[in-house]
């Protein structure tokens, strides 16, 4: 009868030992591997960026250099193609990978300026809006109700028409089409972030408006916003193709995969390929990012977290 029972005793120590804290960045990692279709759009889009950014070492051939005795050449696969042009030429002899891959240092320089440009302006604007309130609130906020009734396509058409056609004017226009979902999204995670009890003590502690704007409120609206800069830079690269396809984006003789698809119209029947592979890698590109952007929402959301 006297004798104890160790288990129980083992248990009670083991139960007051203190538990070592998981870093933020192995809970994110260990919960957005959990997502398979997330891993594989990571990989594609670290793809597309060392081929960026290897444009000059990988494409074959120059992307502007043309071969009058290659015209509309048939991939390498088909009858009269030539391993010369694994995937064939276009009206003008151009190699249509090489195209395509510096394409992808095109693609990718206008989604990371597009995305910085329009992310730094909301952040700012939706901070004011949320701590300022009042007629600062109202003034920025029917600002963007204005711009987001009209059609996102619609409104960097005029906005190129205003500048006039070019890559950083379309760049420009796109960033201001993205602006209102950051001003509102900042916005409200700012309001909601406000009313919780860290910011009042940081009010009380004697931080000043700027301090708790920047240090206090803002790392803690980062996650949303993180998720929006990835689905906006799969946008940037559609609207770029988009504006480039209409003649208002880059222009040639630049190899954009938009300018690449507008220049193929004519020859869709006869020469397949100039519009399939450009289409393809706007097709790849932009679902590996939303694939991302899925995955990043999902493991930085703790209510969507499986």
């Amino acid at each position: 009868m006297s004798e104890a029972n160790p288990q129980p005793t083992a248990a009670v120590a083991d139960a007051g030992e203190p538990v070592a804290a998981t870093h933020p960045f192995t809970e994110f990692w260990s919960s957005f591997r959990e997502n398979r279709a997330a891993l594989a759009g990571m990989l594609v889009i670290a793809t597309i960026f060392a081929v960026a950014v290897l444009a000059d070492v990988l494409a074959p051939h120059s992307p502007i250099e043309q071969f009058r005795d290659a015209v509309l050449q048939p991939p390498a696969w088909q009858d009269g193609g030539s391993w010369r042009f694994l995937l064939g030429t276009d009206d003008v002899g151009r190699d249509i990978l090489s195209r395509i891959i510096h394409g992808a240092r095109l693609s990718m320089f206008i989604g990371v300026i597009v995305v910085t440009l329009s992310l730094a302006v909301g952040l700012l604007l939706g901070l004011f809006a949320g701590f300022l309130r009042g007629p600062v609130d109202v003034a920025i906020m029917r600002l963007m109700d204005v711009m987001l009734s009209i059609p996102s396509l619609l409104l960097a058409v005029v906005v190129v028409a205003i500048l006039g056609p070019g890559l950083f004017n379309a760049m420009l226009a796109i960033a201001i089409v993205y602006l209102p979902h950051y001003v509102r999204l900042t916005r409200a995670a700012v309001i909601t972030e406000r009313s919780k009890d860290y910011v009042t003590a940081s009010r009380l502690a004697g931080a000043g408006t700027w301090r708790q704007m920047f240090i206090t409120v803002l790392p803690n609206c980062l996650a949303p916003l993180i998720v929006q800069a990835t689905l906006s830079f799969s946008n940037a690269v559609l609207d770029a193709a988009a504006l480039g396809f209409l003649g208002l984006g880059a222009q040639p003789p630049t190899p954009e995969w938009g300018s690449m698809l507008a220049d193929a119209r004519q020859y869709v029947l006869e020469a397949w390929w100039v519009v399939t592979f450009p289409g393809l890698a706007i097709l790849i590109t932009v679902l590996a990012f939303n694939l991302m952007g899925d995955g990043l929402r999902d493991a930085l959301d703790p209510k969507l977290k499986r």
